[in-house]
């Protein structure tokens, strides 16, 4: 679920800034114009720079014409007479499976099952709240535990594209930890796709002890979200004495 005991998390979205290279970009502008006030001008070129290129993004943006957007069961019917194109559409798609593809544009991800595994210990198997948002604790872990998030999926009418997991958990009201995993592309098929995500250890300590709130989502690279969970849990200085808790 993305809660690290090193308190990493602040490294992943680090930003280096490179704002002490500035005056000398501004010096040579200057020294290049060979005018009185060169520094003025030389903002004046930067600017007048920035706004050309930003045009050519514009106009480039305005050829590209990629037509209309057909559902994929359309474009797997187009050209299937021709041997060497369908041979290309199977070399691109890999083993599609034809009873996924339907009429709809759009993909849909359905998440079937979360379980949460650590050595030594039964899974703990996570049933899929049917309201997104609950102040029941949805599970307990033992503070300084190895666990790891696994979790099955299906995917129907079209390819969805950048599948990813997003998680954020806070306590007492602070962020205290946040984690982006790429899953990836994946095509139509009946068979359920499983992932696990890396092996994730608990923070320890009396201040680790405690109820967090946490937030989970799946999103794909157009911005939907095939599943958003709001819920709580508990660690605890040992596991509890159910393994369904």
């Amino acid at each position: 679920m993305g809660l690290e005991e090193d308190g990493g998390t602040a490294g992943k979205d680090g930003v280096r800034g490179g704002a002490g290279e500035e005056p000398a970009t501004k010096e040579t502008v200057a020294e290049r114009s060979g005018e009185e006030g060169g520094e003025g001008d030389g903002k004046q070129s930067l600017e007048g720079q920035d706004e050309g290129e930003e045009a050519d993004d514009v106009e480039d943006e305005e050829r590209l014409d990629l037509g209309p957007r057909l559902t994929l069961k359309h474009q797997l019917e187009m050209d299937k007479e021709d041997e060497s194109l369908r041979r290309w559409k199977e070399k691109l798609l890999g083993s599609l499976d034809l009873a996924s593809v339907g009429e709809k544009l759009e993909p849909e991800v359905k998440i079937l099952s979360l379980s949460i595994l650590s050595p030594g210990r039964p899974d703990i198997t996570l049933a899929i709240p049917s309201v997104p948002s609950s102040k029941r604790s949805w599970f307990t872990l033992k503070e300084g535990c190895h666990y790891r998030l696994k979790f099955s999926f299906s995917v129907s009418h079209n390819i969805v594209s950048g599948l990813r997991y997003t998680n954020s958990v806070w306590k007492a009201g602070v962020k205290v930890d946040s984690t982006k995993e790429m899953l990836g592309t994946f095509s139509p098929r009946q068979e359920p796709y499983v992932w696990e995500l890396p092996e994730e250890t608990t923070p320890s300590g009396i201040f680790a002890r405690g109820s967090y709130s946490a937030r989970s989502k799946f999103v794909d690279d157009d911005g939907k979200s095939h599943l958003e969970i709001n819920y709580t849990f508990e660690i605890r200085k040992e596991w509890p004495t159910s393994a369904s808790s």
